[in-house]
């Protein structure tokens, strides 16, 4: 944490803060009634509408890395951020929504990694379960650490005492309730994080003289245009930027996090039936197009009127805090306070309960202690988000080393998420792709991305596809996970042995009947309760928000 940066709270804003953990804990208690079997405490028992799974799914994602990253992205390139919002997230949760969910939902599957095993055998599922427990765990740490800051700038407390203390508040809730407990949590931080952030922007833009204000202000006036965004891709040439977003972010990174990360499609997967299950990402969307305005929007306010950050002095990661302590009256300031907090324990309580799930189903039981009594494995994934939540307090340590959280988190994302989106959607939708292609494809495409990234940061190249600024970098690992994946797999494919197609039915679409992805009752529903249409008005909103911005 920045010298110097303390929020002066009062008595107010403490009570306003105090009240917030009493509700949450108090949600957690309640939800503990609901949890009598594994299935309850993992997936909610399968049991929730659509609304409640839609605002859980994108309260998830609304955490440190929404918050304070896109935040410090709005300092560093203003609305050039905008394109992980409109072109980095929309499209791949239409896609979730309206392709993908029927195979997930349909199959039956209790996690993203057990739908990889069936698919393609012990291998990839291996491969995923691991690496996605070790991204989580990671992610985690981001959460946390930022949490653990907020609680250091209100009461001065050393950082590990913070980590220590932020770390057993959410460890509490999600004990005790398991997924319900995080996900009703989720909606009530939802409506939280914008009641804090929303006046924050208007209170901001009235300080700097409103909109022409802020214009004068910021000195960059490529920070109020999305396109062709070359400060954020890193590539000088408009045309080659321009592509690099779209593949790079629009394609490869953020397909690869909506449609295969866990800690997202977990909230699907505890809805009601199979059409909320699919109108869950697509109903989070709505609101997920809008989210940037109040937070990079902030970002760019704290960015030209907040002294340290103009002068260099302080972390970009920081310019929330500072807008805060500069521009909001006590009580005010407890809503804004009480929204970080939620946003960041959202985060952490999405990155825990995803994890628990995938160790105690994909990694206990299945390779460890298999066919015991249903209670045991609700007690292994209890003990694993203690054990998870530990941990995340010495990845908040090493995630406190990165000045700005959206490299950090775009680099494990290319590691991680970019491999797996290749092989799942060639494996989707080419039954040929074999059991041996889908771990050989993983291990490649991940090993193809560190070691990029390891050239690119460690070995002091000048060659200039190594030495991309922005986030170039990630963008550029990300792709190259993917196309290593994909040629890898196509490779192995046609020398080894697929699967019959009897064994690919609800994974594979060529050999999946149709009634096996569609659900009756939704045909019946006026448009507006339909995931295609919704699905439709979603892209045209966003499209009419690049060209606006553009």
């Amino acid at each position: 944490m920045t010298e110097g940066l303390r929020l002066d709270a009062s008595w107010v804003d403490y009570t306003l803060v105090a009240l917030y953990f009493a509700f949450v804990l108090g949600i957690g208690w309640a939800a503990k009634a609901k949890v009598s079997s594994s299935i309850d405490f993992f997936l909610s028992g399968r049991s929730l509408p659509a609304w409640v799974t839609g605002l859980a799914f994108i309260s998830a994602n609304l955490g440190a890395v929404e918050i304070v990253g896109m935040s410090a992205n709005g300092v560093q390139y203003g609305f050039e951020t905008m394109h992980y919002f409109w072109i980095g997230a929309i499209p791949a949760m239409v896609f979730l929504g309206i392709v993908m969910m029927p195979f997930y939902y349909g199959s039956k599957v209790r996690s993203v990694p057990e739908f990889m095993r069936r698919r393609f055998g012990n291998g990839a599922h291996l491969v995923n379960a691991l690496s996605f427990a070790v991204a989580q765990l990671l992610i985690a740490g981001i959460n946390l650490l930022l949490l653990a800051k907020v609680v250091n700038s209100l009461l001065g407390w050393p950082l590990w005492i913070t980590l220590i203390v932020a770390a057993v508040i959410v460890l509490s809730y999600i004990t005790l309730g398991g997924l319900s407990a995080a996900i009703y949590n989720e909606v009530l931080q939802f409506f939280i994080i914008v009641a804090a952030l929303l006046p924050l922007t208007l209170i901001g833009l009235h300080n700097v003289g409103g909109w022409n204000g802020l214009k004068e202000k910021v000195v960059d006036p490529n920070h109020f245009h999305t396109w062709p965004g070359t400060e954020i891709s890193g590539f000088d040439n408009p045309v080659v930027s321009v592509i690099g977003l779209t593949f790079g972010l629009g394609f490869v990174l953020s397909f690869g996090y909506w449609t295969t990360n866990f800690v997202e499609v977990q909230r699907s997967m505890a809805a009601d039936s199979l059409s909320a299950a699919r109108k869950t990402p697509i109903i989070g969307a709505f609101p997920k197009m809008f989210v940037p305005f109040i937070v990079v929007i902030p970002g760019m306010i704290a960015g030209a009127t907040v002294t340290p950050l103009v002068r260099g002095s302080a972390q970009p990661n920081d310019a929330m805090l500072y807008l805060m302590r500069d521009m909001l009256p006590n009580g005010l300031l407890g809503v804004a306070l009480a929204g970080l907090l939620a946003a960041f324990m959202a985060g952490m309580a999405a990155n825990i309960s995803a994890f628990n799930t995938v160790f105690s189903y994909d990694l206990w039981q299945t390779y460890v202690k298999k066919d015991r009594e249903d209670d045991y494995y609700l007690r292994v994934g209890r003990i694993a988000t203690i054990v998870a939540t530990v941990i995340a307090v010495f990845t908040a340590l090493l995630a406190s080393n990165f000045g700005n959280v959206m490299d950090y988190l775009q680099t494990l994302f290319g590691f991680f998420n970019a491999p797996l989106f290749a092989t799942f959607i060639l494996g989707m939708f080419w039954k040929r792709m074999t059991s041996t292609a889908g771990w050989v494809g993983l291990v490649l495409g991940t090993t193809s991305a560190i070691v990029y990234w390891a050239i690119a940061t460690f070995s002091g190249t000048e060659i200039a596809f190594f030495n991309l600024p922005g986030q170039g970098t990630a963008f550029v690992a990300a792709s190259l996970a993917f196309v290593v994946d994909i040629v890898a797999s196509v490779v192995v494919s046609l020398v080894t042995k697929p699967k019959p197609d009897s064994e690919l039915v609800g994974f594979v679409k060529s050999v999946t009947p149709k009634e096996h992805l569609m659900d009756d009752a939704e045909a019946s529903l006026p448009w507006y309760r339909r995931t295609v249409p919704l699905g439709i008005l979603c892209l045209v909103l966003a499209l009419g928000l690049n060209i606006i911005f553009a």
